[in-house]
């Protein structure tokens, strides 16, 4: 391919602070003690993050069974319920809880809500780790809705609040939140989408105004990853997801123009380099960014 055109990168990108957190914790623990550390569930959901773990000698399961005793276990990003709390401190299992705080701060307000006497309702995706460790924080389950026929479908409800899983997309979930209060006019909102989530929203929209093509770094299994992909066939504008650059479809790249790209946040830095670089090869030479938000977050490490 001979191709001429800008490149034109999403800003911000990549590792939001609850993931930057993440990984800093489980990097500590590799230069404390070595190799072997267990991490609960996929610290964050990128191929390549994880790939590059385990060759450092951090193994990932998704059963305390599979944990032996008296090692070290992080507990990934997207937080855990209480059994699995309750279970690790029982066996003496020495934790580093890398939950990102914003998640720590939807279980709070979770578990507040319902002791206060609120049905608590939970907007998100069924499976995914969020939204299993938030019920796992709960005496009662809540009541998950994953669109607006899930919410017609509630029974009646005692004073209901509303949180979400932190990574869905705002125009997703509008509607959904429109029905139920439609549905109860009395709910409460608890708690939902965080910055870094909004952000990259943001700035991929931002880049759908200007670019015929784009390319979003991140992994399949990442809800944050789905939300830009989606968001871009919303506006119009062809995408494809990629864990990496060879997986580029060259047959769909334009001729010219411009391609934006931007990364999950839970994708590296490193893999928009690459990408890039392989744009550069392909023709598309000229490289700028588009500013659409400042981030300035950090967080404190996990205690250890």
């Amino acid at each position: 391919m001979n191709a001429t055109g800008k490149i034109i990168l999403a800003s911000p990108r990549g590792f939001c602070a609850g993931v930057r957190r993440a990984l800093n914790a489980v990097e500590q623990v590799l230069a404390r003690q070595g190799a072997p550390i267990y991490v609960f569930h996929e610290i964050v959901h990128n191929d390549y993050v994880v790939h590059s773990l385990r060759e450092r000698g951090v193994v990932f399961v998704d059963d305390l069974a599979d944990v032996p005793d008296g090692v070290t276990l992080v507990f990934s990003a997207h937080g855990v319920g209480r059994e699995i709390e309750e279970a690790a401190a029982a066996r003496g299992l020495k934790v580093i809880d890398a939950t990102c705080p914003l998640v720590k701060k939807i279980h709070h307000s979770a578990r507040t809500s319902q002791a206060q006497g609120h049905d608590v309702v939970l907007i998100g995706h069924r499976g995914h780790p969020e939204i299993t460790g938030t019920c796992g924080q709960l005496d009662r389950p809540p009541y998950i809705v994953e669109n607006t026929a899930d919410a017609a479908a509630l029974p009646p409800l005692n004073r209901p609040v509303w949180l979400s899983q932190t990574t869905l997309c705002a125009d997703e979930i509008a509607p959904v939140i429109a029905a139920l209060e439609q549905r109860f006019p009395d709910i409460e909102a608890g708690g939902g989408i965080c910055y870094a989530t909004r952000n990259r929203q943001q700035a991929i929209r931002a880049l759908c105004g200007v670019c015929d093509f784009i390319l979003v770094i991140g992994s399949p299994k990442s809800s944050n990853s789905k939300r830009l992909l989606e968001i871009a066939a919303r506006s119009g504008v062809h995408a494809q997801l990629i864990n990496n650059p060879l997986e580029i479809d060259l047959k769909a790249l334009p001729r010219g123009g411009c391609i934006g790209v931007t990364a999950a946040a839970s994708a590296p830095e490193i893999l928009v380099e690459e990408t890039v670089h392989c744009l550069k090869l392909l023709g598309w030479n000229d490289c700028e960014e588009l500013k659409t938000a400042d981030e300035n977050v950090n967080f404190s490490p996990p205690v250890s």
